[in-house]
């Protein structure tokens, strides 16, 4: 593909050649680049398509390989990537040989932290500010070669709670400090709560001409501020017309200005430059269309927030065609001007997790569900219509939505929270204090648990058995396939003794024990999936990995007796099968898509060592200590030994190793005797 502009970048500082009015052939260059690899390869598109001209304009105007730029919600990175120098990574996007879809330091310098989480931008972004200062390299009117430092939030995040304690400590810095709200009107469904509702009013009611007045009554609460006049000198007359008298940060001590218009290049790059100079912590606030330039990615920005691969079949007429979305669940896509078909990949857990919540909260009234900001990620959004009153998105709050639980728990209410493996480390704290110590039946749906392929290590699910494993009275499930699901589902609506999880996977769902019946879940109780009356191997498959247990138990054919289990509990694990494989002397191997650290596998060591068994017989196989990144999650279970042939491979060494022992140790007893019988000759 020939970019003319794009192609000739291999940093910022070739940008900073082009004249202003060539960027906005630079920007649709870039667009084109974004839009034709995602619909390839898949990768987050509507949010890389709202922040183009953004990108342009704040490489344009700082230098980043000195000043600071740290980025929040990093699923917004890609224009930044491709304006340093990293075109030729596009075509391998999300791969392991390509670019990763978040900023990685791994890549490049100008990336200055891994970043998948929302809300973490601005506060890491205030810790640089003052290191620098502290090594007298921080930007004053002083120190002109010092680093600047920006911080660029979107998507919705700003109603994160760690964004809020981050502008509250930006408030007290004493130098330059940028802080670019991106407002796209969208997170990655729309934004909720009273914030959100509240920059609605400020895009709808505010213009050029309205802060005038503004200006002068804001200038006389600017702490070292004082007069209108000094306020004028630090400031360029653009944004002193668009300070904001009613802003809600200046709250924080943040002067505010804007809304701006975050497509028109020249604007942006004046408001930058005069913000590049302001000496005090601001707040530019910009308005931005997140799909911006593709008409079916600016009409439906949620399913485009990060699609699977699809095909623009046809731009000229506007049509109705049935496809699915990237958890694979079937939808009709409606666009303007063109029909847009997002290639199937079979029946996803998300989708399954959506229909077994739809048919259990019809079944029982007293079911209520919510999620953080992704009610289609999770599924929430097939029961959003029939159930508005009893089903919620309280936006990236997780720790809000963990609280909120806790509340309808203590309310009568059966609340189930369904949140990304990854995200639900960030609620850790209120699982512990506001659910667990509480005693309180919450129950915790735990979509992307293990590698999630091409989103990489910022959002593996490598650790939510540990952390919750380590709460008292904890109980925690694992789906293999839909029937479980389903099965796990009904246990955990049920279970009112305390905090309850199910975690499942960013993959399809298996059909091979679809004509199966699915008995219900017993608390700690395993399912037998295969098993034989002298096994010499027992296959704990916690999870999908239970369907991957029967995938090994094919490749080793008849070399083996294998027996094969759904362990479906992490905690508590089945004492009893264990007393009876143990005890028998089978080997036992644990596998699962989770950190040996803490998993699976570590509970059933600990359950053998409490039963006193010989533990000597457990062999755990996991994720191992050590950083995955970005590729077909098939590829990353491959790559730590997790895909049936490396497992059976491991299964092989394990007992042709004992057999050898025990032939050893027969050669022993049987000198020992030869030994014992010539002496007593």
């Amino acid at each position: 593909m020939d970019f003319e502009l794009l192609g000739a970048i291999r940093s910022p500082r070739d940008l900073k050649q082009l004249p202003v009015e060539r960027l906005d052939d630079l920007a649709s260059e870039i667009r084109r680049a974004i839009c034709e690899q995602v619909r390839r390869s898949g990768g987050h598109l509507a949010p890389n398509l709202g922040v183009v001209e953004l990108s342009i304009a704040m490489h344009y105007v700082f230098d980043f390989g000195h000043d600071r730029l740290l980025f929040d919600v990093g699923h917004q990175c890609y224009p930044h990537k491709l304006l340093t120098g990293r075109l030729p990574m596009l075509d391998g996007l999300r791969t392991r040989k390509g670019m990763s879809g978040f900023p990685e330091p791994r890549e490049s310098d100008y990336d200055l932290f891994s970043v998948g989480h929302a809300g973490t931008g601005i506060s890491t972004a205030v810790g640089m500010a003052r290191g620098d200062t502290l090594n007298g390299q921080g930007w004053s009117p002083e120190n002109t070669d010092g680093r600047r430092a920006v911080a660029l939030i979107g998507d919705a995040s700003i109603v994160n709670g760690l964004a809020m304690e981050g502008l509250n400590n930006a408030g007290t810095l004493g130098r330059q400090f940028l802080v670019v709200l991106n407002d796209n009107g969208m997170s990655i469904a729309k934004p909720q709560g009273a914030v959100a509702a509240y920059f609605d009013r400020v895009r709808l009611s505010n213009s050029y001409g309205g802060f005038k007045k503004a200006a002068k009554e804001l200038a006389r609460h600017i702490p070292g501020g004082g007069t209108l006049s000094e306020l004028y000198h630090r400031m360029g007359e653009m944004s002193k017309a668009m300070i904001f008298e009613d802003a809600w940060f200046e709250k924080f001590n943040l002067v505010t200005v804007g809304p701006i218009d975050g497509h028109d290049i020249p604007t942006l790059i004046e408001f930058l430059n005069e913000a590049a100079h302001f000496d005090r912590p601001m707040v530019l606030h910009v308005k931005t269309v997140k799909g911006k330039g593709y008409g079916f990615a600016e009409g439906d920005a949620t399913r485009f927030h990060s699609p699977g691969a699809f095909e623009v079949v046809d731009r000229d007429a506007a049509v109705s065609e049935t496809g699915t979305d990237s958890g694979g669940e079937e939808k009709d896509l409606v666009t303007e001007g063109c029909r847009v078909e997002i290639r199937k990949s079979g029946r996803s857990f998300t989708s399954a997790f959506g229909d077994a919540m739809f048919d259990l909260m019809k079944r029982d009234p007293r079911v209520v569900a919510a999620t953080a900001a992704m009610p289609d990620g999770t599924g929430i959004s097939r029961v959003m219509p029939e159930f508005p009153d009893r089903t919620w998105d309280t936006g990236i709050c997780e720790s809000h939505a963990m609280d909120m639980m806790a509340g309808l728990a203590k309310t009568g209410w059966k609340p189930f929270f369904a949140v990304y493996s990854t995200f639900v480390q960030r609620a850790f704290d209120q699982a512990f204090q506001e659910v667990s110590l509480q005693g309180l039946p919450v129950r915790l749906c735990l979509d992307r648990a293990g590698f999630v392929g091409g989103d990489g290590a910022v959002h593996h699910g490598f650790c939510d058995i540990s952390i919750l494993a380590a709460l008292p009275g904890s109980v925690i499930c694992g789906a293999m396939d839909e029937p479980s699901l389903v099965a796990g589902l009904d246990f955990m609506a049920d279970y009112e003794a305390g905090l309850s999880a199910i975690r499942y996977p960013r993959d399809n769902v298996s059909e091979r024990f679809d004509e199966e019946p699915c008995p219900p879940f017993e608390l700690g109780k395993a399912r037998p999936l295969s098993t034989v009356e002298k096994p010499d191997v027992a296959i704990l498959g916690y999870g999908v990995m239970a369907i991957t247990g029967m995938d090994v138990k094919d490749e080793l054919g008849d070399e083996y007796a294998v027996s094969v289990y759904d362990p479906r509990f992490a905690k508590p694990v089945d004492d009893a099968l264990l007393q009876e494989l143990l005890g028998a002397g089978v080997r036992v191997f644990t596998i699962e898509d989770h950190s040996i650290k803490g998993g699976f596998g570590t509970q059933v060591l600990e359950a053998a060592n409490r039963l006193g068994l010989d533990s000597r017989l457990i062999t755990v196989c996991g994720m191992p200590d050590g950083w995955v990144y970005q590729g077909g999650r098939g590829e990353q279970l491959a790559e730590v030994g997790l895909d049936p042939v490396s497992i059976a491979r491991r299964i092989r060494e394990v007992l042709s190793g004992d057999t050898a022992r025990d032939s050893m140790n027969a050669a022993a007893d049987e000198t020992d005797g030869s030994k014992s019988r010539i002496e007593a000759s």
